[in-house]
């Protein structure tokens, strides 16, 4: 029998009203970066946490070099050499990051040959000297919460490193990343590799595993359809396995038919908390079925027009108008029942009550009208009623229907929850930021097709993505944004990739 690093037997793992992961047995080499790819909710995650010690399994067994091993926490995975970087991070914000990596395992000294005390410039020295050697470089002694989402993530890892980690998880490494973030951080993991670690990679972005990976398992619903060299097998043949249908890649558009003008955006500037203008002097309007995608990279003032228009930043100077009516002072509710749906970029902070459960999360929208309140007093019934209606129509997976607490479902059923709540209000204008970050293909080819029939529909469309991909595929007008302004506006078939890159760079017309 071949040697495996980590083999799995037989696993099942079931959670009210789900099997998560059902008869699943692989093996994993040393040295190699292993791919489990999936959809959203597909039991990628779950299976891992049981190899790093966070859930047991109901059903099967593990070995470790060989060795059967029962892990009942994180440390005892952590003893076995296995470290993992989790979708969302597990740091604490008002510590640094020396702190944050060394937590549980701090170096200690003694004050006074008796008083123990955490050596943190032995911790700063030797985080220094990792960071320096893996080529992930950070301050030590920078607070968590003043570091970007890129930083964070080198801060997990070093935390796996300075364990002593072997056998490195990542889930959903890249979903919270721009393209040059993940550029850099699949360098990071080839030279793991090199090291000589073992990479166990979670994700659903097959052109990241075809670039990275050595072998991928698909896992569909739970079960394990099969385990492929990703050097033979061909994207579309990943992609129908890992959805369980034929996917179609391409995007079909048909011509757009733009009617009346619907949102007018006039000399909008927008003002950070440091009082700087991040958004300078921007102009343009979006007619009915018309999709206006602005591109950009990130953190170019694209995030703040959308909120400002939708109502969480206000407008320093400029008008909003909406249907002819100005709206740059009126409040976010005002502006929804006048006709505006929105989908955040920040699923968890602005998109949902992480909380509360998915058939309250589905009303937020409607919850003081009728039938799902009366004189103040929600009617629960109607409320998932109208939830078990969407779970079915946007194929939300959950494993309690309407029951079901959000934060435990995995990010694109959260969005796909976001998506189908907005697009149901069939508002004049919706607002789309960065759609499809973190979801999987299918879920990708639904959301696309989602925003093509609203546009047809007769809805304007305001399309936010760092995807170029997806701004040239979607978009019937782009406006390019660099450093707050926009520096062009155009029809989208009259534009090329490289044009848009140009501009997005800052590159103008001569």
């Amino acid at each position: 029998m071949e040697e495996y690093i980590v083999e799995l037997r037989h696993i099942t793992k079931r959670f009210p009203g789900i099997i998560a992961n059902d008869d699943v047995s692989l093996g994993i080499r040393k040295g190699e970066v292993f791919a489990l790819l999936g959809e959203n909710g597909a039991g990628k995650s779950t299976l891992m946490s049981m190899l790093f010690g966070m859930y047991a399994p109901d059903r099967g067994e593990i070995y470790v070099r060989g060795e059967k091993v029962e892990f009942h926490s994180a440390n005892d995975a952590t003893a076995k050499n296995i470290g993992m970087v989790h979708q969302h991070f597990k740091l604490v914000d008002n510590y640094t990051i020396a702190e944050n990596i060394v937590l549980g395992v701090e170096p200690m000294t003694k004050i006074l040959g008796f008083l123990p005390s955490v050596n943190m410039k032995q911790a700063n020295r030797e985080i220094a000297r990792l960071s320096k050697e893996y080529g992930l470089e950070v301050n030590p002694t920078d607070l968590i919460g003043n570091v970007p989402v890129s930083v964070r993530q080198r801060v997990e890892i070093l935390k796996m490193l300075y364990r002593q980690a072997e056998i490195m998880i990542f889930d959903e490494p890249t979903a919270v990343l721009t393209p040059s973030e993940i550029e850099f951080l699949l360098k990071i993991i080839d030279s793991l590799r090199k090291a000589g670690k073992t990479i166990i990679l979670i994700t659903h972005k097959i052109e990241e595993i075809k670039q990275i990976a050595d072998r991928c398992a698909i896992l569909c619903r739970g079960k394990l359809i099969d385990v492929l060299d990703v050097k033979s097998a061909s994207a579309q043949e990943m992609a129908n396995m890992m959805v369980g249908r034929e996917v179609d890649l391409q995007v079909h558009k048909s011509e757009a038919h733009p009617g009346k003008t619907i949102l007018e955006v006039k000399d909008l500037t927008v003002l950070n908390e440091n009082r700087f203008p991040v958004v300078k002097g921007v102009s343009f309007s979006i007619r009915a079925g018309e999709i206006f995608a602005i591109a950009g990279v990130s953190g170019n003032g694209q995030t703040e027009i959308a909120d400002a228009v939708a109502g969480l930043l206000p407008a320093a100077q400029g008008a909003i108008l909406l249907n002819g009516k100005d709206i740059t002072r009126a409040p976010i509710r005002s502006r929804a029942e006048a006709g505006i749906s929105y989908i955040p970029e920040d699923r968890h902070s602005t998109g949902v009550v992480m909380d509360f459960p998915l058939g309250e999360n589905l009303a937020l929208r409607r919850y003081r009208k009728e039938p799902f309140s009366s004189r103040g007093i929600l009617n629960f019934g109607k409320i998932r009623e109208r939830a078990q209606e969407l779970i079915s129509r946007y194929d939300i997976r959950c494993a309690q229907g309407p029951k079901t607490i959000v934060r435990s479902m995995s990010g694109g059923n959260q969005q796909k929850a976001i998506v189908g709540r907005e697009i149901e209000e069939h508002s004049d204008l919706i607002i789309f930021v960065q759609p499809t970050r973190g979801l999987d293909i299918g879920a990708i080819e639904k959301i696309h097709h989602y925003i093509l029939a609203e546009r047809d529909r007769g809805a304007a469309i305001l399309l936010i993505s760092l995807e170029l991909n997806e701004v040239m595929e979607l978009a019937d007008t782009i406006g390019v944004i660099f450093s707050g302004e926009m520096l062009k506006i155009a029809p989208a078939d009259s534009m090329t990739r490289h044009e848009v890159g140009r501009y997005m760079m800052g590159v103008k017309e001569a």
